[in-house]
């Protein structure tokens, strides 16, 4: 990869990044984020614990799809 397309690369991966920080931060992630099914939290008196497993797949997925995607283009 030449350099000037690894600096594309980052600027694109940047902005993508501040787009979903900006849905997120404006509330619309509140309602489902964490809140998949396969997401485990428990609780044991004033202790919790949040694993968001459910969300890591899906994001994962959707990250492989993406790169998938941005690769083939080329």
């Amino acid at each position: 990869m030449a350099m000037p397309d690894v600096g594309k690369t980052l600027v694109l991966v940047g902005l993508a990044i501040a787009c979903v920080g900006a849905l997120l931060w404006s509330g619309l992630g509140r309602s489902w984020i964490g809140r998949l099914p396969g997401d485990i939290h428990a609780r044991w008196g004033n202790t919790e614990v949040h694993f968001p497993l459910g969300t890591c797949i899906l994001l994962s997925a959707v990250l492989t799809l993406l790169s998938w995607l941005l690769r083939g283009r080329r």
